[in-house]
């Protein structure tokens, strides 16, 4: 009898299972009084300490490397922190019968966080596109989104009751870029050891976020916000969401067409200027907006699964264009000599890029393994 096998065009980040098992256990087993206390503490530390790993990881040398293509960059930061913020603004028109106001402030901060990093190069890799560029891309998203974003909430969330103040700016700065920048300073002497334990390393990474979900949706819980969503709640905020992806993913592949670009830079731009980081996305809330933070979650949950699956189709069709296949090594040899080469060397550094340039060097391009990668990094 033959076994059915999930598509490969279908992928399931592994890590939002887990992140939903997370949700369930709270559902079931919230922590509350003492144990709540213990619990956001916890989380606290983790959170500190997860983005002190982020600037240890962080090349220098690579980031002032990137600028050398900085009008990439600056049209990826465009999309993530001023078009995608745009769109979030415009869906305003649909609270109250649309989406609730609490969906929708998740929505809008949603188009506030970073782009990825991992998956950006994965998917990159496998259309063939300009691999490094996607690394320092999303390396810049990253590194700008610990600002731009508590600023952004700042200025859009501020009076829409998300629960954001300048208490939660002075705790960003305190929690998120403190340890950064630590992170970054004591990185000639940790870097070595944090590149050697990086597997291990990187169950902290993902077990720190696991334990702000739990903090986030206990207490969301124990004040009973569950009440306020409904399945019909949950199915127009997944259609704003995939109106949401679509436009971005149009406007990053025909814009920078319009602005020029060649086949590999527009790849590089489309799969990072597209994507949001559920990694440095979810700390983060847990900063802005506390007791909230369960429901403005969400919508940065269900977004991830969705730009996985999405992305997974259009990188292996982008990966079948003529212009990809039409010579051995693309239109004129670098899509696949270029883009491979550089997801198995300068990826490396990014903590399993390498892994994700695999597909792109072999003959029989395969998503899933990719994906896979992108997944097991939570899609930073």
């Amino acid at each position: 009898m033959k076994r059915l096998q999930w598509p490969s065009w279908m992928p399931v980040d592994p890590y939002i299972l887990l992140l939903l098992g997370t949700v369930g256990l709270a559902a079931l087993l919230p922590a509350s009084g003492t144990a709540a206390d213990v619990a956001s503490g916890a989380s606290t530390a983790a959170i500190a300490f997860l983005f002190f790993l982020y600037g240890a990881r962080l090349s220098t040398r690579e980031a002032v490397d990137g600028l050398k293509h900085w009008r990439l960059h600056g049209t990826v930061l465009i999309c993530t922190f001023v078009a995608f913020p745009l769109l979030g603004l415009a869906a305003r028109g649909l609270e109250p019968v649309f989406l609730t106001h609490d969906l929708y402030t998740g929505l809008l901060f949603l188009t506030l966080v970073p782009s990825t990093i991992q998956s950006s190069i994965a998917f990159t890799s496998i259309a063939r596109g300009n691999v490094p560029a996607a690394i320092c891309a999303g390396s810049f998203s990253s590194l700008a989104g610990i600002v731009v974003t508590p600023l952004l909430a700042a200025l859009l969330l501020g009076s829409s009751g998300g629960g954001f103040s300048t208490d939660s700016l002075v705790k960003i700065v305190l929690q998120l870029l403190v340890p950064f920048l630590a992170g970054q300073l004591l990185r000639p002497w940790i870097g070595a050891f944090i590149a050697r334990h990086k597997k291990v390393l990187g169950y902290v990474d993902r077990g720190s976020i696991l334990l702000v979900v739990y903090t986030a949706f206990s207490e969301g819980m124990v004040q009973g916000i569950w009440s306020q969503v409904s399945a019909v709640r949950l199915a127009g905020l997944l259609v704003v969401e995939a109106v949401l992806l679509a436009v971005m993913l149009v406007l990053t592949w025909y814009g920078t067409k319009a602005l020029r670009f060649g086949r590999e830079d527009r790849i590089a731009i489309q799969f990072a200027g597209s994507k949001k980081s559920l990694a440095s996305g979810l700390p983060m809330a847990g900063v802005l907006f506390g007791s909230h933070a369960s429901l403005a979650v969400l919508p940065l949950m269900l977004f991830h699964q969705m730009q996985l699956m999405v992305c997974a189709v259009i990188a292996r069709r982008r990966a079948r264009d003529p212009e990809a296949t039409g010579l051995p090594g693309g239109p004129d040899g670098r899509a696949g000599t270029g883009g491979a080469t550089g997801a198995g060397g300068g990826a490396g550094t990014t903590g399993g890029a390498d892994r994700a340039g695999g597909p792109a060097r072999s003959t029989g391009i395969r998503v899933a393994p990719a994906v896979a990668t992108a997944g097991r990094t939570a899609g930073r």
